[in-house]
């Protein structure tokens, strides 16, 4: 029963359904997809591309999922694909081998393959390699943060991060969490203290600008894993921010990348301007205009 007009009409009640509806399928027009490119010959090995409809020169973020290098695939992160192109941004979500198939560092060479593939391919979907950006979430972002920072592994595959990488951004992303204790862990790792596994120790020298992100209640992954990497590049005199969001946690930070409620969060917003102020250098333009070094 109404009362004073606070309840809406059965037709209000429509309305007020169909325009989130409405919403999504045009967000979905707008985003053409491309899924299964193999960048290796592993069924793991393939990448999905999600960028805006009729894309050009458009930036572009490779985006690597997380799941404790054990489970999880790019099929789970296709919101966030689709959110990233939204935003206008080419975007590539990429599968890697997992632990027991693999463990330390092949799933760090899948990434590479997959950046080298980005490289060779973006601009013909629409990409700007010159400003190609990487980017994960928890294994995902450990995964962007070793690529980005400790060279030998896009080295492998005839790249380099200060040439190549745009940028880093990782989402509540483990960068110093040694000693392990858990078991699995220290079989994917091949131990538990093992410095060389951890993107902190590879914070010296001249590194991409990164922008960390993290939950204030992740249980999963301590926060302060965010301050520490990006407190020891900054000593080193690279561009890092840390950004905290209240409330949010391991799992429920990724809502800033669901349909409609995710422009709500200042998460997107902090992507969003940090992409758009980090403009090519004049490496990555020539790199670009020469063309990546053939992998020996």
């Amino acid at each position: 029963m109404q009362q004073g007009g606070a309840s809406p009409t059965r037709q209000g009640w429509r309305s007020v359904i169909a325009a989130p509806i409405r919403h999504a399928a045009g967000w979905l027009r707008r985003c053409e997809q491309t899924r299964d490119i193999g960048y290796g010959d592993d069924e793991r090995q393939r990448l999905d591309i999600y960028r805006p409809r009729g894309a050009a020169g458009a930036p572009v973020i490779v985006f690597f999922h997380g799941g404790s290098w054990q489970i999880g695939s790019k099929e789970t992160y296709r919101f966030v694909g689709r959110a990233l192109a939204a935003c206008g941004y080419v975007a590539v979500v990429a599968g890697y081998r997992l632990h027991p198939q693999v463990k330390f560092p092949e799933f760090l060479a899948d990434g590479a393959k997959a950046l080298r593939w980005v490289n060779d391919n973006i601009a013909a979907f629409g990409g700007d390699r010159r400003r190609l950006f990487i980017m994960g979430h928890s294994a995902g972002a450990y995964n962007a943060a070793m690529l980005a920072l400790d060279a030998v592994w896009l080295s492998e595959v005839g790249l380099d991060p200060i040439r190549h990488i745009a940028g880093f951004i990782g989402v509540s992303g483990p960068y110093d969490f040694l000693p392990l204790r858990n078991e699995t862990l220290k079989i994917i790792f091949g131990g538990a203290n093992r410095p060389v596994t951890q993107p902190i120790t590879y914070a010296h020298g001249r590194k991409p600008p990164a922008l960390l992100l993290t939950g204030t209640r992740d249980r999963v992954v301590n926060p302060g894993n965010a301050s520490r990497l990006a407190e020891r590049l900054r000593r080193n005199g690279n561009d890092a921010t840390e950004e905290f969001y209240w409330y949010f946690g391991h799992i429920t930070i990724m809502a800033a990348f669901a349909p409609l409620v995710g422009k709500l969060f200042p998460l997107r917003r902090d992507l969003n301007a940090f992409v758009a102020r980090i403009k090519p250098t004049t490496e990555q333009t020539a790199a670009a205009r020469s063309g990546a070094m053939a992998p020996q």
